[in-house]
């Protein structure tokens, strides 16, 4: 076998990135609960890119830990680009990182509402300062399928953006 058709993981791709750039990551998830992180340190080395990581079910524990504000909490609800976003920020100042990850949404089976369905899940990238935010509508594919739908997309969001190949 050749050495380029030895195809890497995305977080292995991950890791190799924030290692080439010198960058620190921290994790700041909920709906799912930690999945991010482990994939993360399934990687040989994990450890030079990561020293903490939170899981913030609660909203209390956003605000407390996460410097989140209970007004965007209040006014946009826990489930939206506002609390990813300061999710992302939050972690990222918390632990001094250079990149923080925010990750919130509805799993399933229950939590929906009218405007807020199950499989949706918004996200926050925060890098040096620079925050950019999405939203998916995984739709309701079963509570595990979303949770490993979600961090399959912020790991190709946060290749993407590593690589300089978005232009937000």
């Amino acid at each position: 076998m050749k050495t380029e058709d030895i195809k890497i993981t995305k977080e292995e791709e991950v890791v190799r990135l924030l290692k080439d750039k010198g960058y620190h990551i921290t994790f700041a998830e909920s709906c799912t609960a930690g999945l991010a992180s482990a994939r993360l340190v399934n990687v040989p080395d994990a450890s030079s890119v990561l020293d903490v990581s939170f899981i913030t079910y609660a909203d209390e524990a956003k605000i407390k830990y996460l410097n989140v504000n209970p007004d965007t909490i209040k006014e946009y609800g826990v489930v939206s680009e506002e609390v990813a976003a300061e999710m992302s920020r939050g972690a990222a100042e918390a632990m001094n990182s250079e990149i923080g990850v925010g990750i919130t949404g509805i799993a399933g089976p229950t939590g929906e509402t009218p405007t807020k369905p199950i499989g949706m899940v918004c996200f926050g990238i925060y890098i040096k300062n620079e925050i950019s935010t999405y939203t998916c509508q995984f739709g309701n594919i079963g509570r595990n399928k979303v949770r490993e739908a979600s961090v399959d997309f912020i790991y190709e969001k946060m290749i993407e953006i590593l690589k300089g190949d978005i232009h937000d």
